[in-house]
């Protein structure tokens, strides 16, 4: 591959980034809604939801981060210019994507019917449980997306999956509305209106891609490329559930502090997605230009590639910061009208802030080194700093020193300062080289997948 891009990094950059943060979004701004419609019904409502929604999210998670493994290995053969094997990739993320997509329902039904002991009162228990019942009913069809979502990243392609976000999340504020205030439907209508749309974010992907020459690619995929799939994304899998796991006990945490804490804890949650998924998005981009480079065996662009990545992310993560100290009561007081709520929240979109800037250097580090095929190191720096900082400090801070919440936070803080300094530090001294050089041949060479776990 001539790699066209590598004269203007900057604008493929952004050409990639900017539709990955709409597609991104695209899952929290369906939760987003939820919380903002489901506010108006009341405090429990209002923590219920977000239990819920955030225990249906932990049970996708090993799914997720093993299809992002397709990202990788259908970029570095892109970058190498076989085209075949990035079709027997995207069939082996399917297949994966729905199996693992039946398990997520099966397993999500016998958690809801325990999640109502997790939280600060019955009602709030009642509310997340039914939510997480409808919500996790979505998860085959969610999976499938995130399946062609990755491939097409990794081809450079980022518009598609845009689109389809673009029409889910019009269908789901259009339901939930009419769901939750029209036919009365509460809680179990706000879920019920984001499966149906996550129905059409699915449909607008697949559907398409069937009439297409290649189909869904799986009458290309072998047993290789799912061994592969496996091996490179199963770290990143169990990375980001682990880290997710964190956050959901960190969620369980404050829940159990009263639902006051849950509820702020929610709303900051959702207000901050609004500056983490756009940094988020850069940081996806620079993997599929650096997955790109490594197929074309340009491992010279690897830390140029990560160096603009950062400053990307820090400007407008800093941008974030502004914004967070000095609007963040009048942004709060859109999702509620209970004083007591809104003072809580904006003290932890006051330690958001803090974290902004370090945060997009955390993200790029991380996705940096997967796009080069270094999964094992990121995802073990990933899941040490989120279990030793945020849930011992949730329970020190937040119960032995009474802070609620906001204890909570500040381990996020320390979690994001140490995991950004330990990738960086790897990517400056070049310690992902080994693993590019193993992906590389599991990705475009054809190789036994087992190679990469010998030298990475």
């Amino acid at each position: 591959m001539s790699l066209e891009w590598k004269n203007n990094p900057l604008r493929a950059l952004a050409g990639l980034a900017w539709p990955i943060t709409v597609s991104s979004l695209s899952y929290s701004v369906m939760t987003l809604v939820d919380t903002i419609l489901v506010g108006h019904l009341g405090r429990a409502e209002l923590a219920g939801v977000g239990l819920g929604g955030i225990m249906a999210f932990l049970f996708l998670c090993f799914s997720i981060g093993l299809l992002r493994g397709a990202n990788t290995l259908v970029a570095q053969a892109v970058g190498a210019d076989r085209a075949g094997e990035a079709r027997g990739y995207q069939g082996a993320a399917i297949v994966i994507a729905l199996g693992l997509g039946l398990l997520t329902v099966f397993v999500g039904q016998l958690a809801a019917g325990l999640l109502g002991r997790f939280a600060a009162s019955p009602a709030a228990g009642h509310a997340a449980a039914s939510y997480l019942r409808i919500r996790i009913l979505a998860a085959p069809v969610m999976l499938l997306f995130v399946a062609f979502r990755e491939v097409s990243y990794g081809q450079g392609l980022s518009r598609a999956p845009m689109r389809a976000s673009i029409a889910a999340n019009v269908v789901n504020v259009v339901l939930a509305y009419l769901l939750v205030f029209v036919a009365g439907a509460g809680v179990a209508g706000a879920a019920t209106a984001t499966v149906l749309a996550q129905v059409v974010e699915a449909g607008a992907l697949a559907i398409p891609a069937l009439r297409s020459p290649s189909g869904w690619g799986l009458r290309a995929f072998t047993r290789r490329h799912l061994g592969a799939l496996w091996s490179l994304g199963a770290p990143l899998g169990i990375q980001f559930t682990l880290e997710v796991g964190s956050f959901g006990l960190l969620s369980v945490l404050i829940s159990g502090f009263s639902d006051l804490d849950m509820a702020a804890h929610q709303i900051a949650l959702q207000v901050i997605h609004f500056s983490f998924l756009p940094a988020f998005a850069v940081a996806e981009a620079s993997a599929v230009l650096v997955g790109q480079a490594v197929g074309a065996r340009r491992d010279d662009l690897v830390l140029p590639v990560a160096r603009l990545a950062l400053r990307v992310g820090a400007i407008y993560t800093g941008v974030c910061t502004v914004v967070l100290v000095f609007g963040s009561r009048v942004i709060v007081s859109a999702f509620t009208g209970d004083p007591a709520v809104v003072t809580t929240a904006v003290a932890l979109l006051h330690i958001g802030a803090v974290f902004q800037v370090l945060d997009a250097a955390n993200l790029v580090g991380r996705a940096t080194l997967r796009g080069a095929g270094d999964v094992r190191y990121s995802a073990t720096v990933g899941v040490i700093t989120s279990w030793l900082c945020t849930p011992p400090l949730t329970w020190l801070l937040g119960y032995r020193l009474h802070l609620g919440a906001r204890g909570g936070w500040l381990g996020l803080c320390l979690e994001i300062a140490a995991g950004a300094a330990l990738l960086w530090w790897r990517l400056h001294r070049k310690g992902w080289h080994a693993a590019a050089l193993a992906s590389r041949a599991v990705a475009t060479d054809g190789r036994d997948a087992a190679f990469v776990r010998a030298v990475s």
